[in-house]
Order: structure tokens, then sequence, then C-alpha cells
């Protein structure tokens, strides 16, 4: 717990999530905010520096402004000019970005998004900042969240798949809640992790195979962690997560940077690069896909390009990893770390 909090006040409180604060029991915070006035002051610095993130790295000329006369003492936008572009006062938008405007419109918050060009996520992000600003914090250790349960029309949909792409259901905090066999092999069995441990979020950020697995892994971590940022501002009051990101600061080297760049995206799709200890170099691209049934799941699905040696990789690892498959003493040797089978 000591470690915890050495870490975490290396990290600006603005840029943390305040419900996580509560949870690691921080000094500062006495452990537990006696009212929701703890909470509101979180999320005001949280609203204020994505904006002030997002607001330096929009230059003038970006943004179809002059460039203005004499030298500027900060990166990217003055507060004046983004308040110009979204066509409210100075003073209002220095009051939204410190934090001091208790309530904002959504027709406000659609313009600062258009004039500070925020993508989808971030705009999502912003609003979901802004909505839970005016939220009164929930009693610590209420009600225990509810088990999640794959459909099992889902489970037959991953055994379908099983034969050709590796794919798992998550929930929002990055929880594998179902895989299919060729997902376990292509990354981690997770059904044989401790029940805590069984997290892609846990896996790509915590454990070192998943360094030696992904030779992209700095941008699958840090889209992960982009993730999980867009996921706290949805999810305040989430326990688990925020105790995912507290452990994050301790463990991960590179985290607290990532943190502090306010950076936001869903792991929606993308192109990830496989050194499997078994079949080799793979370069997989996943789709992750909201399941309308079931709001906080989606099933992330890899596939290979046809016709390259990623796919007789891929077609390998399948029949390699088959339940009822006998495998040749060659590839009982690239179980084995170190070694590997390549297609030919």
């Amino acid at each position: 717990m000591i470690q915890v909090h050495a870490a975490a006040q290396r990290i600006s409180r603005r840029t943390w999530p305040s419900r996580a604060w509560v949870q690691l029991g921080h000094p500062e915070r006495g452990g537990r905010p006696a009212t929701g006035e703890h909470w509101s002051n979180g999320q005001n610095a949280e609203l204020a520096d994505f904006l002030r993130t997002r607001r330096a790295r929009l230059t003038p000329a970006e943004a179809g402004l002059p460039a203005g006369i004499g030298a500027r003492r900060v990166p990217g936008l003055r507060r004046e000019e983004v308040a110009q572009l979204a066509g409210v006062s100075a003073d209002y938008y220095t009051r939204l970005e410190q934090g001091r405007h208790p309530n904002v419109s959504e027709a406000v918050l659609d313009a600062v998004a258009r004039a500070l060009r925020l993508d989808v996520d971030e705009r999502a992000h912003l609003f979901d900042l802004a909505r839970t600003r005016t939220r009164t914090a929930r009693p610590q250790g209420g009600r225990p969240q509810p088990v999640q349960r794959v459909r099992s029309e889902v489970h037959r949909m991953l055994d379908v798949l099983n034969s050709v792409s590796p794919a798992f259901v998550a929930n929002h905090r990055g929880d594998v809640l179902a895989a299919n066999q060729l997902a376990k092999a292509l990354i981690t069995d997770w059904e044989a992790l401790p029940y805590r441990e069984r997290s892609f979020a846990r896996f790509v950020l915590f454990d070192p195979a998943a360094r030696e697995l992904y030779r992209n892994w700095h941008e699958v971590a840090e889209i992960v962690v982009a993730n999980l940022r867009l996921e706290a501002g949805r999810h305040p009051d989430d326990a688990l997560l925020n105790e995912l990101i507290g452990e994050a600061v301790v463990r991960v080297p590179e985290f607290s940077t990532w943190w502090d760049s306010h950076r936001v995206a869903q792991c929606a799709h993308g192109t990830q690069h496989f050194h499997h200890p078994v079949v080799g170099e793979l370069t997989l691209n996943h789709e992750t896909l909201a399941l309308p049934a079931d709001p906080d799941q989606t099933i992330c699905i890899y596939t290979a390009e046809p016709g390259t040696a990623s796919a007789q990789a891929l077609a390998l690892l399948a029949s390699w990893s088959a339940p009822d498959a006998v495998r040749s003493d060659s590839a009982s040797q690239a179980a084995r770390p170190g070694t590997a089978i390549h297609p030919e």
C-alpha cells in the first residue's frame, strides 16, 4: 500500500481518477470522501486537464486562425482562441477549463469539441466527464457488482470461429469473460489463471510474457491505457477499474506518461504483430464488435490476410491447439520456450 501511495504521488492529482485515490486510501484524501464534494472536485480537475491537453496539441494554423503577434508562452491555442472558435466568451471558457463552471450545456460542449477538433472517442469522453461532474459520489463499498454471464449463443459463436479466428469476449475493464481455444493458444489461457487475473488489460500491462508475445507491445499497451482512461470517464464509480489503474501506476514504468497524455481511444480495430512461441511470426488484424443484447460485452476477433505466411501460421496454431489434435514430436518440441514451428 505504501508503494502504491508513493507511485501515485508522482502523478499529478489532476490527472488521476478521483475515485481511485479513495480506493487506494490516499493520505491527502483521508482514505474516504465525506461527501460528494471530493468527487465533484476531482472530476472538475479531470475535465480541466483534458481540455488543456487537447488545446495544447492544436496550432492556430490547424484551427484556421492567424498565428498572432509575439511569442507564445504555451504550446497550442490560447484560451481566448478556443473561446472564439466555440462562440463563447473568454471568461466562460476559462472558468470551464479551470473547473469552475458547475453546469455546462450540451450545445457548449459540442461547440468546444468542434473547436478542439476532437475525434469521436474524445468527444464522448468530454461529455462523460461533464456529465459526471454533477453527480454525487456513491457510498464506498456499495452493492457488489453482478457477475457477468456470456450467453450460450455467444459461446457457440466462439466455437464456430475456433477453427479460423481467435476470439474472446470482454467487458469494459478488459476482463475476459469467454474465449475460444485458438484465442487462448494465441495469447494466454485465461481460464488457467486466478479469477482476478483473467483480463486482457492485465495480461498486456503486467505479464512479462506479453512484452515477448507482442512485437509492437508499446503500441498495444498504449491503446489499452487509452481505453482504460476512456472507460474511467464512463464508469467513474467502478472500484475494480480504479484498482487496476492504481496497480498499473506501481507496476508499469510507462503507464504514468501514457495516462498523463489524456489520450482516449477504443480498442476498436488495428494490427498486432506477434512473436508466438509455437508458430513464430504472425501479423493479425483485430476487430472489436459490440454485442447489442449485452451492453457491457464486446467480442474481439483476430484474422490473417488470406494467402500469407501469417494465415498459414494461424492455421497451424489452430491445428496444434485443437482439443483432439495428435501433436507430432516437432509440435511438442515447439511448445517449449525458445522454439517455434514455422510454416513452409
